[in-house]
């Protein structure tokens, strides 16, 4: 099915989109439990970068399954389709000169890998939003835990369905402990080099 595939090498270079834009490209990570601040955390940042003057997108969960994997359920097949698709949206992003900023609860390991194998280990940081499943739980401004653990929600990250701790994130972040604006400033001195053009 592939085999007549030959993708065409066009004239504009993701070095030369990253020129234009003053910046290097590359892919921001984040996963966690359900409530344990991914998506707050990468919005700050996002609007932090953009008063750097730094061109993002920010991909959540939520919000690409309302469109680009509105076909999918949460079934470990299914989550794993939505991550590939995922990387490979971040990966087209990433060549476009783009920081692109994904708040996604990937719970397998080997599907965080299989972006980081996507995109190239250069162009990949995980942040890893480390908050107990007993303080989401507290949070769960969607109802969704209390749903869950009625039976309502099937495959749910956390009570009926698993959810592998990274072992080797870029960046590990207890927000029990930091604040939002303290993750922000932790997650920019991480990524500063990989903004820096060589």
């Amino acid at each position: 099915m592939q085999k007549n595939i030959i993708p065409n090498q066009f004239s504009v270079s993701k070095n030369q989109r990253s020129q234009l834009n003053n910046h290097g490209s590359f892919l921001i990570w984040f996963t966690g439990l359900s409530g344990s601040g991914k998506s707050t955390i990468a919005n700050a940042l996002e609007k932090e970068l953009h008063k750097m003057n730094i061109r993002t997108y920010l991909l959540d969960g939520d919000n690409v399954r309302k469109g680009l994997n509105s076909d999918l359920s949460f079934s470990p097949a299914d989550r794993r389709e939505n991550i590939r698709r995922i990387a490979e949206v971040s990966s087209l992003m990433i060549d476009g000169g783009l920081v692109v900023l994904s708040a996604f609860i990937s719970p397998y390991k080997n599907d965080r890998e299989f972006v980081k194998n996507t995109v190239k280990d250069e162009n990949f940081i995980q942040i890893y939003v480390d908050t107990p499943l007993a303080v989401c739980k507290t949070r769960d401004p969607k109802g969704f835990y209390i749903k869950a653990e009625k039976g309502l929600i099937k495959n749910f990250t956390g009570i009926s369905a698993p959810y592998e701790t990274p072992e080797n994130p870029d960046l590990k972040i207890d927000t029990t402990t930091t604040g939002i604006s303290e993750a922000v400033k932790l997650i920019i001195q991480k990524i500063k080099p990989k903004l820096e053009l060589i």
